[in-house]
């Protein structure tokens, strides 16, 4: 009986060590010299902005004065108003876009409005289509490196996509920011240093045209970015990822807007990684996919909270073994994965988020943790599948 309870532990173990191994891997891969990036020579392909837009009149025109300037004679910027009760199609009009409205009660989320733009550019196609959100501010010269840096890959690429904490935020809204960096800039740096991959991140993605018009993007999924990521990398099209193009963001200020962004993040990242994750194996397998391997793998890494919380549970777990059964090597290899994890955030603060915020703020990050077990609880007695947009601070 103890032996098989010593099997079962070990097996829980090392399964909840892969994504602490992936996660510190990538943060050492990280802190290495960046690669230089790919040169894109020739005359810049003809771009399409895609902006997907629901009831955005407080942002729109802000978002479309960051990307206008950057446009050039022949580029298109195209603004779905989707399912809007307000005047986002009228502003972003009046701010020079084309516009076109949806509306269907039933078929809700931004793959549905990313799959009606696209199937309007279709008429008139451009080489390359790149999605900005509707509260994003698109750094300068970002639309040209994005194009260019597709066009010359012949792969999807991804901006550095950040979200900010606004001024006056409190100790949560600082460590929600650090994660997000890490998760946004630190990961996908690491695995890009070993040449592979990296997820799609919902805003500044560049598509070849025929890359693009072959996916279905008409879905309702709560992170349709990261599962378009998988699509293409499975279509042997892996996304590059281009840090040297910024599109940024910030956190609503309301702890409504903040709880139902992280629901929907966080719900949406879990039910894909349960559901999905496994069949990417399969197929990553069966196709000798490496990159696709390499995806999953990214994948699996839940979020730092979470994935902070398992270890702390599984080192309860293994150590209370250890006492009642002498168990040694589980609790061993716990204690183990939880100094790896503490050692690897560490590192990432040092090296690429000191000036963001003091350690003293990352002190607070396992209460930070604490505070989102009721998420992770609703995640298993009442998840959520439906999109809902984030309440901006603005409503």
């Amino acid at each position: 009986m103890i032996s098989v309870l010593g099997w079962l532990l070990g097996l829980l173990t090392v399964i909840v060590l892969v994504p602490v191994l992936v996660f510190s891997l990538q943060v050492l891969m990280a802190c290495l010299p960046a690669r230089a990036p790919l040169p894109g020579s020739g005359a810049r392909p003809r771009v399409a902005v895609l902006v997907p837009a629901h009831d955005e009149a407080s942002i729109i025109q802000a978002t479309l004065a960051t990307i206008t300037p950057q446009l050039l004679e022949g580029d298109r910027l195209l603004v779905v108003a989707d399912n809007c009760s307000d005047t986002t199609a009228q502003l972003a009009r009046e701010s020079g876009a084309e516009v076109v409205e949806r509306y269907d009660a039933q078929l809700r989320g931004k793959g549905y409005a990313l799959d009606f733009g696209v199937r309007h550019l279709a008429r008139q196609p451009p080489e390359v289509v790149i999605v900005v959100d509707a509260d994003c501010q698109v750094g300068e010269g970002a639309i040209d490196t994005l194009a260019r840096r597709c066009h010359a890959a012949q792969r999807p690429v991804q901006s550095l996509y950040l979200m900010r904490a606004p001024a006056g935020a409190g100790l949560k809204v600082q460590v929600a920011e650090f994660a997000w960096r890490v998760k946004n800039l630190v990961r996908p740096r690491g695995w890009s240093r070993l040449g592979l991959p990296c997820q799609l991140m919902g805003a500044g993605m560049a598509f070849g045209w025929h890359d693009l018009s072959m996916i279905n993007l008409a879905n309702g999924h709560l992170v349709e970015d990261v599962k378009l990521g998988l699509d293409l990398c499975q279509q042997g099209k892996p996304p590059l990822f281009c840090p040297e193009a910024l599109v940024t963001s910030q956190f609503p200020l309301s702890q409504q807007g903040l709880n139902s962004q992280r629901t929907r993040w966080e719900h949406g990242h879990l039910g894909l990684m349960l559901g999905d994750a496994p069949k990417r194996v399969l197929a990553a397998i069966t196709q000798r996919n490496g990159s696709l391997a390499a995806m999953t793998l990214d994948l699996v890494v839940s979020p730092l909270a979470l994935l902070t919380l398992t270890l702390l549970g599984l080192n309860l777990v293994t150590w209370l073994a250890f006492l009642l059964f002498d168990l040694s090597a589980p609790a061993w290899l716990a204690l183990a994965g939880l100094a790896l994890l503490g050692f690897a955030v560490v590192l990432a603060w040092a090296r690429f988020c000191r000036e963001l915020i003091p350690f003293s703020v990352l002190l607070y990050a396992p209460f930070y943790a604490a505070r989102k077990i009721p998420l992770y609880l609703g995640f298993l007695i009442r998840r959520q599948v439906e999109w809902v947009r984030s309440k901006r601070d603005d409503d």
